[in-house]
């Protein structure tokens, strides 16, 4: 297939890659989708949402949910065999690995005696989306503890092109250095370390070399106090990503697409589709994150890798629940991506 050319800064080109491969043109690759944080989502739609009134709800959704169990449903949209790592404590945890077996992930629980917690989501049909996020159980240190070893364990055996992908947020009494440790961990067991995380946990995993940090426009501003107006001071925030110890790092524009650069090169690369009407942009940047995870385990360029990642952000936006992406739907989105070099 001949790839079709887009314009990009300087009056220069870049191919446009291919679209997403056959699954049985793939290798089996290990991907860990660490989730410390873990939760059931529960989206509430309903019509003309009015905060202090009675709200009539239409439909009760009840579904997996914290970072990393949406990036681990995008992963197995693209057809990938993700297996989720993550503390599950009572009747809520159960109801989280059931909902993730049901989709036919595999599940590596550690087991928390705090209950895992609920997140809300309120979806007003009108486009309003208001999220209400619980904290999380305390986690004691033994649980921590074994977390690390389940962890550095399931690295270590895995064969092939290994992947973990560690997102999302701390409970209260994992220590801020946790998502260091596993980056660590990673790296140790010649794993591929990918964070999605935030404030002081991203600080301390930055200092850890992920391979990649994938962060949205706030998150990426705490961290390097570059303030981020547009692809080119997103493009310096990146880099100041690389600066503190990440090998590559995307920061996301939300509708505006996503900046990638890598340490080997320093050139910035703007990744965008057109805006579209959204369902939801819960667990987007998730869904962007499986396609960067999912093209680096096929070895597939920078820049497609962004595209993909932008593919599937997209078509996160008009699934029907956080993480539900399709192949089709990406292959679709991906013909649709712009690129251009900063």
């Amino acid at each position: 297939m001949k790839a079709s050319r887009l314009p990009r800064l300087g009056g220069k080109t870049i191919p446009q890659m291919n679209r997403l491969a056959p699954q049985s043109n793939r290798p089996s690759n290990a991907f860990f989708c660490v989730s410390l944080n873990p939760a059931v989502d529960t989206r509430l739609i309903v019509k003309g949402f009015v905060p202090g009134q009675v709200n009539r709800v239409l439909e009760v959704h009840r579904t997996p949910g914290g970072k990393a169990a949406h990036v681990a449903m995008s992963l197995k949209g693209l057809g990938a065999t993700p297996t989720w790592i993550g503390f599950s404590g009572g009747a809520t945890g159960s109801e989280l690995l059931t909902g993730l077996r049901l989709l036919y992930i595999a599940t590596i629980p550690v087991s928390s005696s705090q209950e895992s917690r609920i997140n809300l989501e309120i979806l007003d049909m009108g486009g309003e989306v208001t999220e209400i996020l619980e904290p999380g159980g305390m986690i004691t240190q033994s649980e921590w503890s074994e977390f690390q070893r389940v962890c550095g364990d399931a690295f270590q055996l895995a064969a092939n092109k290994k992947i973990a992908v560690i997102s999302g947020s701390l409970p209260p009494g994992v220590p801020t250095e946790a998502c260091a440790e596993l980056v660590r961990s990673a790296r140790l067991a010649s794993c591929l370390a990918f964070v999605d995380s935030s404030g002081l946990p991203l600080s301390k995993a930055l200092g850890a070399g992920p391979d990649l940090v994938k962060v949205n426009r706030e998150e990426a501003e705490y961290v390097t106090q570059v303030v981020i107006r547009d692809p080119i001071s997103a493009a310096q925030a990146a880099r100041k990503l690389l600066d503190l110890g990440a090998n590559s790092a995307a920061v996301s524009l939300g509708e505006r697409g996503l900046v990638g650069v890598r340490k080997h090169d320093r050139i910035a690369i703007h990744v965008w589709t057109n805006p579209l009407r959204p369902k939801s942009t819960v667990g987007c940047g998730d869904a962007a994150l499986a396609g960067l995870a999912f093209a680096a385990a096929t070895d597939c360029s920078f820049e497609r890798s962004l595209t993909l990642a932008v593919a599937c952000g997209t078509s996160n936006c008009v699934a029907v629940l956080p993480g539900r992406i399709a192949r089709e739907d990406v292959s679709r989105m991906e013909q649709g991506v712009h690129i251009e070099q900063l």
